[in-house]
């Protein structure tokens, strides 16, 4: 197991490998295996690019994202505008439902509602919007509310999770109430705790996904 020193570098080593980011000015902290990310960057892609990249560094156990958006007095949107934009993006992105959902923005930032069927559309509408100029941070409080009447069995989304190569599921436990999952138990990385989410989310006629997996890296090194 790496000491913060060395993951902190070979977060610091990612985040600079990065086109979008080698110029940007990031600070990377590291205290077992919990990495802050702080500093000031003009996009909110860049924003979501530094914690992308910090949660694929091998030992990374969690990130704690506190990265500010700022532009320069050229490039201020005002709110209007920004809706305005993000309304538009929506209307070219073929998987986001644009007339489901509604757009708040308030000095830069962005909160979404409403109501779609599937968790990619979801997140789709907040991929849509990342690059959009002004735009400071995204609250995504769009809900899931499936028009699928399947019942969710444990057994398909199990049998889902053993499909997927980069997925250990021995140490993956999980729990079906009604149209909500439950995941429990240990992986070993940041990447498959989301990989098991997203597989999850998949199943027809889920409405919530709570993942309580946690990340265990000595789980990878003895893969």
């Amino acid at each position: 197991m790496e000491n913060n020193e060395e993951l902190q570098k070979h977060v610091q080593d990612a985040i600079k490998w990065e086109p979008l980011l080698n110029a940007a000015e990031i600070g990377v902290t590291v205290k077992n295996g919990v990495v802050t990310l702080t500093g000031t960057v003009d996009s909110y892609a860049k924003k979501l690019e530094a914690e992308d990249a910090a949660k694929r560094v091998a030992g990374v156990k969690a990130v704690v994202e506190k990265i500010a958006v700022e532009f320069g007095s050229m490039a201020i949107h005002n709110d209007a505008a920004i809706a305005s934009e993000v309304v538009e993006a929506f209307k070219w992105s073929w998987n986001v439902p644009g007339d489901r959902l509604t757009v708040k923005v308030e000095q830069g930032w962005v909160t979404l509602g409403g109501a779609v069927q599937w968790n990619y559309q979801k997140e789709a509408a907040k991929e849509a919007i990342k690059n959009l100029a002004g735009v400071k941070g995204v609250t995504n409080e769009i809900r899931i509310k499936s028009n699928a009447h399947d019942t969710l069995e444990k057994m398909d989304i199990e049998q889902a999770l053993l499909r997927n190569w980069s997925i250990d599921e021995r140490d993956i436990q999980v729990k079906v109430t009604g149209s909500n999952i439950t995941l429990y138990g240990k992986v070993g990385s940041i990447y498959q705790r989301d990989e098991v989410a997203r597989i999850a989310w998949n199943a027809p006629g889920v409405q919530t996904v709570d993942n309580e997996l946690t990340v265990d890296y000595s789980l990878h090194m003895a893969c």
